[in-house]
This record gives structure tokens, sequence and C-alpha cells, in this order.
């Protein structure tokens, strides 16, 4: 009997979603989401997500930005704040039109969370602000801190000896479990670290050398969250930061949408009818990409368009999101192996909690194959003396998808913006990378200048 996935056959979901034969065939693809509604039409039913929320969230960074300078003194400059710049990729952009033959109307820049402070990926703003929302409430249930105070005296003895009784617990790729660990750490948490398979051996050394506990699965980023929320289940005194579920997290990501507004002002950029801001997120189990999105399209409204990226070998919330069944579906239930060297990206079910959020605001998801993360990832070290890791080059990808894919062709007559997109903004945005040790940083630009050819 041949099996069935959500009551159907792969021979009947690919009948009724053509893309899936492409996409079981590894080859890359750009799907327009014909749900997408306007931010006022909209709904979050059931999903207790604000723009108060996203305000909310920004106080509390704001709050707790002297005891992170505190902290991390690489933080200073910025008064605490963890953020990263916005840089424009004049040279990039002409070298994408030299070597892949497409010319990208419009200004295209970098947001360069490969730089972000403390944990050096995007993972910095939803896993370190998770950790701090719930040291935040450990402090002041018990009366050892109220929200007035300056939180910088929560680098003090008496505060990390109380938050020592605690535990957190996070099932990762790699990136999530970084910032949770190095952040939880600092301030005195107990921290375990459940990692997938195809996290990388240099993460695990780090957390170990904060004095993180690492727990290795031989099985996909799915397990590892399994197991770590099973375990953590069984500690009244553990708290785990679900990835698959937290509001939380999304909620730390988001805030990300209101400093890139600051920015563009401060750059003297327009976002309306007439000047569309095109962002490429790139997507694991959702939980980023979702967050900035949703933060984006309630300060944009119709003139952001927000597209994720996802490696060939893992499109989970594409999948999940084409077919209508979130997380109902797997990669693997298609027969698509998850195996990718953008191992942050490497997940085979999507969150369901953002699927369903994203099923009126996201523009799009385009996939990108493994031996291009590498070439664009030289493209820009070449072109502009930035060093990334390949998931994050998976969104310098996305001018090129919009505009040479006959699906992205049609998005941009569909929405009326062919004559806009002279004045356009594109914003690639870029995961993580600083972090990665230098020999790797170098073993990737090689591959990638061979792979190029060059």
């Amino acid at each position: 009997m041949e099996k069935k996935i959500s009551d159907k056959t792969i021979e009947q979901w690919i009948k009724e979603k053509p893309i899936i034969s492409d996409m079981i065939a590894y080859k890359p693809v750009f799907w327009v989401n014909d749900a997408l509604k306007d931010e006022e039409a909209a709904t979050y039913d059931n999903l207790e997500l604000t723009w108060t929320d996203v305000l909310e969230a920004e106080e509390r960074w704001i709050r707790f930005a002297p005891l992170i300078s505190k902290l991390f003194p690489e933080t200073e400059k910025q008064n605490g704040i963890i953020e990263s710049a916005l840089v424009e990729l004049p040279d990039m952009k002409a070298a994408i039109s030299n070597i892949y033959k497409i010319a990208v109307e419009g200004r295209m820049f970098l947001k360069c969370d490969n730089a972000l402070p403390v944990a050096g990926s995007i993972k910095a703003r939803g896993g370190i602000y998770e950790v701090l929302k719930h040291a935040e409430h450990l402090a002041v249930s018990h009366n050892m801190l109220n929200k007035d105070q300056d939180y910088s005296q929560l680098a003090g003895a008496e505060f990390r000896q109380f938050l020592s009784r605690y535990s957190l617990a996070v099932g990762s790729t790699g990136n999530l479990g970084l910032s949770i660990g190095i952040m939880g750490a600092a301030l005195g948490f107990k921290v375990t670290v459940h990692m997938s398979a195809d996290a990388k051996q240099w993460k695990k050394d780090l957390l170990r050398s904060k004095g993180v506990t690492v727990i290795e699965y031989e099985s996909d980023y799915s397990k590892a969250v399994e197991e770590g929320r099973k375990l953590a289940l069984q500690d009244a005194m553990c708290h785990f930061v679900d990835d698959e579920h937290s509001k939380d997290l999304f909620l730390g990501y988001s805030a990300a949408a209101i400093r890139l507004k600051r920015q563009l002002e401060e750059k003297n950029i327009k976002v309306d009818k007439q000047n569309p801001l095109f962002v490429y997120l790139p997507c694991g189990v959702g939980g980023a990409p979702g967050g900035i999105c949703f933060g984006l399209k309630q300060l944009f409204k119709e003139n952001v368009h927000c597209f994720f990226v996802e490696p060939t070998h893992s499109p989970c919330m594409l999948l999940g999101l084409a077919t209508g069944e979130n997380d109902h579906v797997s990669v693997q239930d298609f027969g698509i192996d998850n195996i990718t060297e953008g191992d942050g990206l490497a997940v085979g079910r999507a969150s369901g909690f953002v699927g369903k959020v994203m099923e009126n605001l996201l523009s799009g998801i385009y996939t990108i194959e493994d031996d291009e993360l590498y070439k664009l990832l030289a493209m820009l070290k070449d072109s502009e003396n930035i060093e990334i890791e390949p998931s994050a080059a998976a969104s310098l990808m996305g001018p090129m998808a919009l505009m040479a894919v006959e699906n992205g062709v049609d998005y941009i007559r569909n929405n009326m913006l062919e004559q806009c997109m002279n004045d356009a903004t594109h914003i690639a945005w870029s995961t993580g990378g600083s972090f990665v040790p230098v020999d790797m940083k170098r073993d990737f630009y090689i591959k990638g200048k061979r792979l190029l050819g060059e």
C-alpha cells in the first residue's frame, strides 16, 4: 500500500501542487504565496500577537541594555543595544550582474546580523531576548528587582547565585544554542544545549568552553528539540526555549523591524508604494525570519515584500505553506533528505506557530542549491570584503530570483511594481558568520572560488 501524507499519496500531492515535483527532485523553485493579504486584512486569531507586544519587546531590550553593556564590553559603543549595521552593496550588485548576467534594479543592502555582538548571528535577537525575559521574570517574581531599577545589578554575585538555582535548555542546529548558552551562562544559569547531527563541532566546543552542557544526537534538529523538551519537562526549575513554538523568541526577533526602520530613515530611504522594500530572509524552523517579517509588515504594510529562502534539501516552511498542512508534514515525508551545508537551515519540519502567522503575510519562498551558497559567499568577500557563513549567503540570491525567475517576474507584474523597481530597496539578511573559525572561513572562500571557476 502506497504511503499517504495527510490522506494523500505523493502522486496526489504533486497533481494538486506541481511545484512539489521539482522540490522532490532538489530543483530550485520560486513559490509565490496566493494567500498573501494586506496587513489590515491579515488576522491573528488565537495567536495573541499584537504590535504592542513588539513595542514591549523593544522596551525590555532597552531595560537590559546597561546589563548587556556590563557583561559584554564589545557592546559598550552601542550602549548595550545588540544591533547590526545596514550596509549598501554596490560592488556585490555589480558582481551579480557580471557573473549571473542579471541586472538588479534598485539598491541592494546587507543587514549584517553576521556581525551581531555577543552571539555572532541573528539568534542573538530571539535567543538572548528569551533568556533575558526569563531572568527578569524570576528576579521580579522573587522581589529581587523592579522594572524601574538599573538592570546592570543583575551582573552582581547575589543575582548570579540566585539564577544558578535555575536551568535553561534548548534544542538547536547551532546558532540558537550559542545565543542561549552564552547569555545564559553569563547570567549564572545552568544551560544544556541539545545539538543535532548537523551542528558544527566548533559551536559545540565554544559552548563547552563557556561551561554549557552539550548533548549530541545522531539524528536531525527535530529529534534534538523533542528530546530536549522531554528532559526539561522533568525538571521544575528548568525553562525550555522552544524554537518551534516560542512567542518570546518570535517577539525578540520582531523588534528588529523597529531598528531597521530607524536605519532606513537615517539613510533617507523611503518605503512607500513608489519605493517598495524587498527583504530576503534565510529560514530554518522559521522563528527568526517569521518574527522579522511580522514586525516589518506591521510597520510597512503592503509596501514591504518578505521572501524566505531555504536549501533545496530542507524546504520545510515551503512544504508546510504550499500544501496548507503546516507542521503536519516534513521534508522526510516526501523523501527529501534534509542534508545541507547551510547548517542553520537544516530543519525538516517548520514551526506550526510561525507557519500560521506567515500564511497571510509572506510574499513567497525560493530555494537555493548548496553550491550557490559558496559562490555568493566568495563573491561577497571579493566585492565588499564581508565574510559570512554559507547559510547566510542564501539571502543574496533574493534579488536575482525575483527578477530572473518566471514566478518572481509574475509577482512584480501582478503587484503592479514594474514601474517602481528602479526605486526599490533590496535587503539581504545575513544571519551569521563572525564567530566561524578563521580556517573554516578560508575553506568556505576557497570552495566558493573553485565553484566560480576562479
